[in-house]
């Protein structure tokens, strides 16, 4: 009996950064080395979902993956997880909310966060870890952050990324994964696989522009008067280096440090921003 063929991917990324995006391309080239793949680089985008839908017209892999150019996955199984769990789920990402109240994917404060990822800060790595209960995927998501989206080919044709409305580099990606979960998508945040972020993104006077224009969009979805949050917050933890980090990221660790934040009634803030140099 023949084995099924393995899935293959298409990774595109939007860099005009040539350092930035070989790095992130020898990653997945790593991480993809046993699965047929594809990596399509989109160095001129007008906005994220300009290029995103651009790359998505080249795509021909049965999964496509929307990244960021300055993250680092560090998990060597990702490739076996993320085709097995698509088969259940419609997209994927690392961190999410299952409860969409306003223009930020925290916006609705926690418990309603859920996932986990470390951030790059000069010689540090900061953990932030969010509700990874049931372990390793959760469901239920509305909404998800877009340092990394992965989805099935097909859908992400059908939903594809609203470049008329979102024609920057902000709220592309809660509009496209809040767009799939209206449309009855299965959304998922993976909790699991250890990612390394190079920013915690930017809050400004664009990304509120393009806020109003998500809450115009989609205020019949969108619960009234529901109190939210203006900064992330979560667990936290400091690393020295990425061994120490992988091997803090484990289910049992985790469900220790969302307990003891429980018991605390308090969160610690992740900074918008990297600190001064």
């Amino acid at each position: 009996m023949n084995a099924p063929a393995k899935p293959s991917f298409s990774i595109v990324i939007c860099s005009i950064n040539a350092l930035k995006f070989t790095q992130v391309s020898d990653c997945f080239e790593g991480l993809l080395a046993d699965f047929p793949h594809e990596i399509i680089g989109i160095h001129d985008a007008r906005s994220l979902a300009e290029g995103y839908n651009r790359g998505l017209k080249r795509a021909r892999g049965d999964i496509v993956i929307f990244s960021h150019d300055d993250i680092l996955i560090l998990d060597p199984d990702f490739a076996r997880k993320i085709s097995q769990r698509l088969q259940e789920f419609d997209i994927l990402g690392f961190a999410g909310t299952p409860r969409v109240i306003a223009e930020s994917w925290f916006s609705a404060g926690a418990p309603w966060l859920s996932g986990a990822i470390a951030h790059a800060y000069d010689k540090k790595l900061n953990l932030n870890v969010w509700n990874t209960a049931p372990w390793p995927v959760v469901d239920g998501i509305e909404g998800i952050d877009g340092l990394c989206i992965m989805a099935r080919r097909e859908v992400a044709e059908e939903i594809g990324f609203d470049a008329a409305t979102f024609d920057g580099f902000h709220l592309y990606d809660l509009d496209f994964s809040f767009s799939a979960w209206r449309a009855g998508k299965k959304l998922g945040v993976c909790c699991d696989i250890p990612v390394i972020h190079a920013s915690a993104g930017r809050y400004d006077k664009q990304h509120a522009h393009y806020g109003r224009l998500f809450i115009e969009k989609h205020k019949n979805a969108l619960p009234v008067d529901a109190p939210k949050v203006d900064k992330i917050t979560g667990a936290a933890a400091e690393f020295s280096d990425y061994r120490a980090l992988i091997a803090g990221w484990q289910e049992d660790i985790f469900r220790r440090v969302q307990i003891s934040t429980e018991r605390k009634k308090s969160a610690l803030p992740l900074p918008l921003d990297p600190p001064p140099e």
